[in-house]
């Protein structure tokens, strides 16, 4: 896989770090909620947390606002990122770089769907639910598979991205290295551009 040290877009670092965060937070306070009112299939001893819910809640909304920014340039700036027309027929190319590159794609992608299905499960439960015991509720059932189907994804995006590029390629959304034509004053014209390909 690639070796040399990759460079990322700013406003992609911008973006996928604000995003990350904010979805690491929301994915922790999730899983406290969860630990707080449900634990049915795991348990740990934690702390209460005085309005733990309304805390996630809060997480969650940020997330909701950041995530259709984050997705609108993955699927222009960063469509190169997510699925190609051959990353499913890359598959049967199984260990070769192009397998690794497909299935990094894919992750990336799932891990888009799932914070949207995340997002649209999270807005359909009520805060009463957990706290009153309705633990059977079909919109909080689905925003809890969500929250799993996020973390497994989470963690393959990282497994994807360190098999393809390694440590370098982790690091890189962490640089503070900016290039000329990356620059702010170069934004506008880039985003316009983005929105007028006529393919997508």
């Amino acid at each position: 896989m690639k070796t040399s040290k990759p460079y990322q877009p700013l406003l992609f670092r911008i973006l996928h770090n604000a995003t990350a965060l904010i979805a690491l937070l929301a994915i922790v306070t999730s899983f406290i909620v969860y630990n707080t009112y449900d634990g049915r299939l795991l348990q740990i001893p934690l702390p209460k947390i005085s309005n733990i819910i309304g805390i996630h809640g809060t997480f969650g909304l940020f997330f909701l606002l950041i995530l259709p920014v984050f997705a609108i340039y993955s699927f222009h700036a960063g469509q190169k990122r997510l699925i190609q027309p051959d990353s499913f027929k890359n598959l049967s190319q199984i260990g070769k770089p192009s397998w690794w590159y497909s299935l990094q794609r894919i992750t990336n992608t799932l891990m888009l769907f799932a914070a949207t299905f995340a997002v649209i499960t999270g807005r359909m439960m009520q805060e009463k639910w957990l706290p009153n015991g309705d633990l059977n509720e079909t919109w909080y059932l689905l925003h809890l598979t969500s929250w799993i189907v996020l973390v497994t994804s989470f963690a393959l995006h990282l497994l994807m991205s360190s098999k393809v590029g390694g440590i370098p390629l982790l690091l890189s959304i962490f640089q503070t290295k900016i290039h000329d034509k990356d620059s702010p004053r170069h934004w506008t014209k880039k985003i316009k551009a983005w929105l007028h390909r006529p393919h997508l």
